[in-house]
């Protein structure tokens, strides 16, 4: 991946660099737990494990943490419910954004790019989003002038602009959009319009990663909405290997909007840049349950379990990918 160098306002030293070998552990110890019931059509039964495993593990580390996105409310879930205290109790204070199951059906199916995925920050690093809130989310790669898209234009001004950015043909364009009902406007636009896309039944937390990482992927653009918590996660990642992206909230219900502004949101219309989303010193993990792009999967083993993680910081744009092999 292409680094680029992202000035931080707050002092690194809040999050300790060993830090990023303690989140690893907590990503690896849910993926393995998620990875027993892989391919085996029980969506919840994995997301439990998942929790369960990413939970305890979470609570060893150094660390007086909070969950600003997880699960869902506290009435809604046991573990890793929005606001939930995590961590030894001692250590530096920073926010958690989780996902321990990211594409939960392809897990369910044995699909490739599922994922467990942890940020940390800084408290009051991340936006705190509710978990039923979905956000329209645009990504492209680092090396694009700023403004070169915008989450506001429709997919067939975008796709031309990013087009006339590389100095190629509409028809070299590639997105990454997620497969769902409520994208049929925009795909039938984005072939309208000559693009390539790829769809993705799941997962859009690699999805904004393949777009920023085009030479590796072929991708160009991420277009359509997904889970807000979601794009906070991706916007994390994106902090640590360069890349550009705009989010905005769809707060479609006056309970979505009450609880927008519980949670601190002043502007339901405002326009979320990376920065705005994931800010201060961030770090980033996620590990493969199942095969993908991104990460191999977890490899069961007679006597061993095999796991592939990556691992990011913000401050020192270090990007770190992870083997590791583990006892049974």
């Amino acid at each position: 991946m292409k680094l680029s160098k992202v000035e931080d306002s707050r002092n690194p030293a809040n999050l300790h660099r060993t830090l990023t070998l303690e989140m690893v552990r907590v990503t690896e110890r849910a993926a393995i737990a998620a990875a027993e019931w892989r391919g085996k059509g029980n969506e919840k039964v994995a997301d439990d494990a998942a929790v369960l495993a990413m939970k305890s593990e979470l609570d060893r580390v150094a660390i007086s943490g909070r969950i600003v996105i997880g699960e869902g409310e506290q009435f809604e879930c046991d573990e890793l419910y929005i606001g939930q205290p995590v961590g030894a109790g001692q250590g530096p204070e920073v926010d958690i954004a989780v996902d321990p199951l990211e594409g939960v059906t392809l897990c369910a199916k044995n699909q490739p790019d599922s994922l467990v995925v942890l940020a940390m920050a800084e408290r009051g690093g991340l936006l705190n989003v509710a978990r039923n809130v979905y956000m329209n989310k645009i990504a492209i790669g680092a090396s694009y002038a700023p403004g070169t898209v915008h989450v506001d234009w429709s997919a067939t001004e975008n796709v031309r602009a990013l087009a006339k950015a590389r100095g190629v043909p509409v028809s070299e364009i590639t997105a990454i959009v997620l497969d769902r009902p409520r994208h049929a406007g925009l795909l039938e636009e984005l072939r309208t319009a000559g693009v390539s896309v790829k769809l993705l039944s799941d997962g859009d937390i690699a999805g904004v990663i393949h777009a920023v990482n085009t030479e590796d992927t072929g991708v160009d653009i991420y277009l359509g909405s997904g889970g807000a918590p979601e794009g906070v996660l991706a916007a994390a990642a994106l902090r640590c290997i360069g890349g550009q992206m705009q989010g905005k909230l769809i707060l479609d219900s006056p309970d979505k909007r009450l609880r927008a502004r519980e949670m601190g949101i002043q502007d339901p219309n405002r326009i979320y840049d990376v920065t705005d989303l994931a800010s201060g010193d961030v770090l980033f993990s996620a590990t493969g349950i199942t095969d993908g792009s991104l990460v191999d999967g977890v490899k069961l083993r007679r006597n061993t379990i095999e796991t592939s993680t990556v691992v990011m910081r913000s401050w020192s744009q270090t990007t770190r990918w992870i083997r590791a092999r583990h006892a049974r």
